[in-house]
């Protein structure tokens, strides 16, 4: 019968820990995807803002030699990451397999313009600079126009911003919450063993020695969460980096092992503060407040 009761003991202490450990790695991997959003925030918006492309059309009139030559002096702006020349024939084969129709049939010729592409580095992405390059190559007798999206430009400027407050409140959030769900798990846990502290407590136990096995057990299962956390953020980065390799984060190593380090180190750290103030309030509680 005792040993019966005893394997019921240990499978429902097992289950405690398993709950803790799975509560405390779902808070960390959260939190460390918004580390991990909050660390790329910048390289988002900065990706976001070097695919605006800014078309320069050019005349029909206009020479190779010409061209050349506004394309490299486009090319060596300082605000200007890159160009490239698009030929009216190269327009039209994209246009053809983009819509699947050849146009050219309808209407018996190429009436594309030859263009130059062009894409700013992300801090020079403003109104005023897009007019200055809007001015510096319509200055050119055989350039026709310049277009680009003003209201997306628009649109980017204004939420880049939002958008960093936004993820700032988030992670400031995030952290809150996996503080109080994690302190609430080893609580539960913590709890469970009452009677026990209060038993080691009325023998003469001192306090330190009631709660060092505790916290220790505690340090164990949130390294252990901390484990699970990382290997699923390090899925996480490998698909992201996989799928978006325009983001570069293989040049990040140094800031997402950081991030690694911080998830790992804050397992252990709420957890060994959660278990100290935990088994504290009970011990001192007295005997018939246990219940």
């Amino acid at each position: 019968m005792s040993s019966s009761f005893d394997r019921y003991q240990k499978r429902r202490l097992i289950s405690s820990y398993f709950s803790v450990v799975i509560s405390i790695a779902l808070v960390l991997f959260l939190l460390g995807i918004v580390g991990f959003l909050l660390l790329n925030a910048k390289k988002v918006t900065d990706f976001m803002k070097e695919n605006v492309n800014v078309t320069v059309y050019l005349k029909d009139t206009a020479k190779d030699v010409e061209i050349k030559q506004l394309e490299k002096s486009l090319a060596l702006a300082d605000y200007v990451k890159t160009t490239d020349f698009v030929s009216k024939d190269d327009a039209a084969e994209a246009m053809k397999s983009e819509f699947g129709d050849d146009f050219m049939d309808l209407v018996g010729y190429n009436p594309l313009q030859n263009s130059i592409d062009v894409k700013l580095k992300a801090d020079f992405l403003t109104n005023e600079k897009l007019e200055e390059l809007t001015a510096l190559a319509q200055e050119k007798s055989f350039v026709d126009e310049v277009k680009y999206d003003e209201s997306l430009v628009e649109l980017i400027n204004s939420n880049v911003k939002k958008i960093s407050f936004w993820v700032l409140l988030l992670s400031a959030i995030f952290t809150l919450i996996a503080v109080l769900l994690i302190n609430s798990s080893i609580r539960l846990s913590v709890y469970s063993k009452r009677f026990t502290i209060k038993t080691m407590q009325m023998v003469g136990a001192t306090k330190s020695f009631i709660r060092r096995p505790f916290v220790w057990k505690s340090i164990k299962l949130g390294i252990l969460g901390a484990v699970v956390a990382l290997i699923g953020l390090g899925f996480v980065v490998y698909y992201v980096d996989k799928m978006f390799p325009e983001l570069a984060l293989r040049q990040s190593l140094v800031l997402i092992g950081g991030l690694f380090l911080a998830v790992f180190l804050l397992g252990i750290i709420i957890t060994w503060i959660s278990t100290h103030f935990a088994t504290q309030r009970f011990l001192n509680l007295k005997t018939d407040q246990l219940y």
